[in-house]
């Protein structure tokens, strides 16, 4: 894996410094994604809600849930019971907001938690889900081991995750715009300019497409797909206890 990238550059861990930056940009944080992502991130999650459904999930642990969206998709396609996990309680707070004004809040749980050290038994979900938040482990392999953990034989994790395009033009678009413009419009909407810098950075040093399914494969998943969204610039994957 290339050298690992941290969102303030202190000397705090990563795990410090990504919980300490999504606390600052909580508040922020869902209207930035439909801004920023101009609404897709939208379809790339129910394309992968759609393939989660096919494995007839009953429990789902949505790991790096932020404020929910996912959560919330993931139980409106049917699931009887969602618990999301996020190491930011900021984001949790209104994320839970969100869920009392929707109604939600007694199908999906919002607990605060830690993706490499998970406080579940072995063998608890039937599914297991982590959308744009794989990038942001300070170990990966030591994340995705803890996940399987907790999987029950035969479920799925879905993976999505941002991917690095590489055709032209879309490669040059794509590193324009996250590399200029995001950090523009966060510092404008949420004051935290360094967070979307982090956001390029991090995708530029993720080990995307085989190299992050071979990692998957390492780690015990089996029948691990990857799949390509606009362009390569997200990417679904999918791997099996």
């Amino acid at each position: 894996m290339k050298e690992q990238v941290t969102p303030y550059k202190t000397s705090d861990s990563k795990k410090e410094q990504v919980q300490s930056m999504f606390d600052n940009i909580a508040p922020k944080y869902d209207l930035l994604n439909r801004i920023l992502s101009l609404g897709v991130d939208v379809w790339w999650r129910k394309q992968a809600v759609k393939h989660l459904r096919a494995y007839q999930p009953d429990h789902v642990v949505d790991i790096a849930c932020g404020t929910g969206d996912f959560s919330i998709a993931v139980y409106k396609s049917g699931v009887a019971k969602v618990t999301g996990v996020d190491i930011a309680n900021e984001m949790l707070v209104n994320g839970r907001v969100k869920l009392k004004e929707m109604d939600l809040d007694k199908g999906i749980t919002l607990v605060q938690g830690d993706s490499e050290q998970l406080q579940f038994d072995d063998n608890t979900f039937d599914g297991a889900t982590v959308a744009f938040g794989v990038r942001n482990f300070e170990h990966l392999e030591k994340g995705l081991t803890e996940i399987l953990r907790v999987l029950r034989p035969g479920a799925p994790l879905i993976v999505l995750e941002f991917s690095k395009p590489r055709v032209f033009p879309v490669k040059q678009l794509f590193n324009f715009y996250f590399k200029t413009i995001c950090p523009m419009v966060g510092r404008l909407v949420s004051g935290d300019a360094r967070a979307y810098t982090y956001l390029y950075e991090s995708v530029q040093v993720f080990p995307d497409g085989t190299a992050f399914t071979s990692i998957m494969e390492t780690c015990g998943y089996k029948s691990i797909q990857w799949k390509k969204f606009t362009f390569g610039i997200c990417s679904m994957y999918i791997g099996v206890k």
